[in-house]
């Protein structure tokens, strides 16, 4: 085979992969971008309030079903006092954290309010800022609920 055979070749062969390549990489990123991802907020220092979201956040796992879905709650101003350890709905938010809904609390809120890490429930998440976590979600395509 000659040196200019196997450039011809070498070239071919980079076409037919990236043939290949280009369209499954454009369908993984359609599926990616269809993905069920709701973010729900959450200002309200009312154990019902939360009780109601955590209910939502339930139904909306069941109704999506083995599509699944991402899904993350975000708290600030009122709304973290129900993720500190002695909260009234803990057990309920732990059960939510072990089938991965991601739960954070708002660090602006926690500094306003003089809260600590080791004043809240263990697992969850914080981000600096509840309402800009909020407002990137929603850039990015998430669902935002408000219940």
């Amino acid at each position: 085979m000659t040196d200019s055979s196997r450039r011809t070749f070498a070239a071919a062969a980079a076409a037919t992969v990236a043939a290949i390549a280009v369209p499954r990489v454009a369908q993984a990123q359609a599926a990616a971008a269809s993905r069920n991802r709701a973010l729900f907020q959450v200002s309200d220092n009312d154990p019902a309030r939360w009780n109601l979201i955590l209910s939502n956040v339930g139904n909306l796992r069941e109704g999506v079903g083995g599509e699944g879905a991402e899904i993350e709650i975000v708290a600030y101003g009122p709304g973290l006092l129900m993720l500190r350890a002695d909260s009234p709905v803990k057990q309920r938010v732990a059960d939510a954290l072990k089938q991965g809904v991601r739960i954070n609390a708002c660090q602006n809120t926690m500094q306003a309010m003089k809260l600590a890490p080791a004043d809240m429930l263990p697992e969850i998440g914080y981000v600096p800022s509840g309402v800009v976590e909020v407002m990137k979600k929603q850039q990015q395509g998430w669902a935002y609920i408000r219940s």
